[in-house]
């Protein structure tokens, strides 16, 4: 009886991981889907980099191909208009695609106008967004918001390594 318990026991945890792998999956397509909707570039031609510093972080998103020009101008075209909708404080489009209970959304969408300071810059193969505050609560609120990208995104994202205090470029 013994042996019965601790075999039943272990197949319910291997498959685990494999029910996990399956949620996954089912919610970075559902994601992929509705990114459509909101990124006029191709999900799957693009790579999205979340690097977190103290005081906020960094988005970049760059085309998988750097010489693919349609790609890199849609996605340089998309950071700039979301950082204007961000300035206003519209976040309709990460609500869209990743949900309103997205971890760090609701804390990113009370902050006042000012809070926290957005830069655009291109790099190359795309271009990339800074985020950088001076509230602790909106510092976490922006890694909660990476996070939660990342976990969307699955293999067309990847975080990103600190990056060290500097002047913001562009603003």
């Amino acid at each position: 009886m013994k042996k019965r318990i601790l075999c039943l026991a272990l197949f319910v945890i291997s498959s685990l991981p494999l029910a996990a792998l399956s949620a996954d999956a089912q919610r970075q397509a559902e994601v992929a889907k509705l990114g459509a909707d909101v990124m006029p570039f191709n999900i799957k031609a693009t790579t999205h980099i979340f690097t977190k510093s103290g005081d906020g972080g960094t988005q970049r998103v760059v085309a998988k191909d750097p010489s693919d020009a349609v790609q890199v101008r849609l996605v340089r075209e998309h950071l700039r208009d979301i950082q204007k909708q961000f300035r206003k404080g519209d976040f309709s489009g990460p609500a869209h695609i990743h949900g309103t209970d997205m971890p760090g959304l609701a804390q990113l969408k009370a902050a006042k106008t000012g809070q926290i300071k957005m830069a655009y810059q291109e790099v190359e193969g795309g271009a990339e967004l800074t985020y950088r505050t001076g509230s602790a609560k909106l510092a976490a609120a922006l890694h909660a918001w990476f996070e939660a990208q990342l976990s969307d995104h699955g293999a067309d994202a990847m975080a990103g390594h600190e990056h060290h205090p500097g002047a913001m470029p562009n603003r």
